[in-house]
């Protein structure tokens, strides 16, 4: 019988899922926001759609990117742990800033946020992985719990901040996220009982005559060269899989019909879609993986994302739909919409918890933080992609850009399949300690 997993994991669970509380409230509403008219029940800036998600590529951009310099804090000077306790502080302090109505106040909120998350996120996946010791079989079903964890945030952030923030002020919905967060702070101050063989700072100590740090391995080398290759699909994927709240958020509140019995669904509580279907599917997409390793067939983390970059792609077919029904004035179906966030998400499944565990496998101990924070940063950078893909949609259309991101995922997946053997040879068995996802 399989152990149970440790108590620690409940802490971090709380702890990152209401982070993805604050991160997911933003995401809701921040383009609505930024574009919604400046006069009127509820105004918002008033921006040109162009500028919203040239922002909003930016600002979810450098939320990842700022996981390097959080790496380095934690593994130079702080460690995981407190450095993830003063990225939670800085998260509030941001949302409550953003609940001042002015731009000064705006402006700093995203600076303090940005920051926030950049300390919090890589710390605390790279705190999930060192509750298991090498071998532990528990590791990757323990990152598909945590991941379960990030999802409910995900998935309560639109129901919530966004329908505060669209019906009774955008500001309040921005306070909302930050309340949030003080409460995701108070857990993790409380469970810290539980964390105290992990997240602690471990000063490197020089001997004397010996150089302060060893130089890699060619079995290390190796790996961080396949893990450096594995960034690039996770690129790919937040530049497609991002689209949710930029260019998809808008095209939802303008051209998809959200009536329902009569009541026009607020389009930000779209944004709470795929994490409901993650919560769904994870468990479901984590066994089916499981029955093919017990069959002896490919379950490699490269496979699996290459498998999930395609499924992924495939739910911008749907949206490619819902832009041909919309072209002449008319509002598309609603199941368009939910089709392309289902498929989306089955791929999504197959990368993104894969992608961490993997790190925790493949990376140098000595560089945990900092790979973990390489890996958020080209998340950050495919944040950005999505962003200016986004903008693209203003000159090109939907359609096109729509039928673009489908056709490169499903081309770019199946050019990982090709290679993905002899990738896998550079890996040295990383995986065969705890494989199965």
């Amino acid at each position: 019988m399989e152990k149970r997993h440790p108590k620690g994991l409940a802490i971090l669970f709380v702890t990152e899922m209401m982070e993805r509380f604050s991160f997911y409230g933003m995401r809701a509403i921040l383009v609505l926001y930024l574009t919604k008219e400046t006069m009127g029940n509820n105004p918002g800036l008033g921006w040109t759609d162009t500028n919203a998600l040239a922002l909003y590529g930016w600002y979810t951009m450098l939320v990842y990117v700022m996981s390097i310099p959080g790496g380095i804090i934690a593994d130079k000077f702080l460690g995981q742990k407190k450095t993830v306790f003063l990225g939670g502080m800085l998260i509030a302090a941001g949302h409550l800033t953003l609940a001042l109505d002015n731009m000064t106040a705006f402006y700093s909120g995203l600076v303090l946020l940005i920051s926030g998350v950049g300390c919090l996120k890589p710390n605390i996946s790279s705190m999930v992985g060192s509750l298991y010791k090498p071998g532990d079989s528990r590791r990757d079903s323990g990152f598909t719990i945590f991941y379960i964890g990030i999802n409910i945030g995900a998935a309560t952030a639109p129901l919530l901040v966004g329908y505060i923030g669209e019906v009774y002020g955008w500001h309040y919905g921005f306070g909302l996220a930050g309340i949030g967060m003080l409460l995701g702070q108070t857990v993790y101050l409380l469970g810290q009982k539980h964390l105290k063989e992990v997240g602690n700072f471990l000063p490197i100590k020089k001997e004397p005559g010996k150089s302060k740090t060893k130089a890699l391995t060619k079995i290390e080398k190796d790996r961080v060269i396949v893990l450096l290759i594995s960034f690039i699909i996770v690129i790919v994927f937040w530049g497609a899989y991002e689209q949710a709240g930029g260019l998809m958020n808008i095209y939802t509140n303008e051209k998809i019909d959200r009536v329902i019995f009569g009541w026009e669904i607020p389009a930000s509580l779209f944004q709470s879609v795929p994490a409901i279907f993650v919560i769904i599917f994870g468990t479901i997409v984590a066994g089916f993986w499981n029955k093919r390793q017990k069959k002896g067939k490919e379950t490699s983390s490269l496979f699996k994302m290459a498998i999930g970059t395609m499924v992924m792609g495939t739910g911008f077919l749907m949206m490619t739909g819902a832009a041909m029904q919309a072209v002449d004035g008319t509002k598309a179906m609603l199941i368009w919409l939910i089709l392309s966030y289902l498929l989306q998400v089955i791929g999504e499944l197959s990368i993104s918890p894969v992608a961490l565990s993997f790190i925790t496998k493949l990376a140098p101990v000595k560089y945990a933080s900092i790979m973990m924070g390489i890996y958020f940063a080209a998340s950050g950078l495919g944040n950005k992609l999505a962003g200016i893909i986004g903008e693209l949609a203003t000159s090109l259309g939907e359609l096109e850009v729509f039928t673009g991101i489908f056709i490169f995922c499903v081309l770019f997946g199946a050019l990982l399949l090709v290679f993905f053997k002899k990738l896998n040879t550079l890996t040295h068995g990383a995986e065969n300690i705890n494989e199965g996802l």
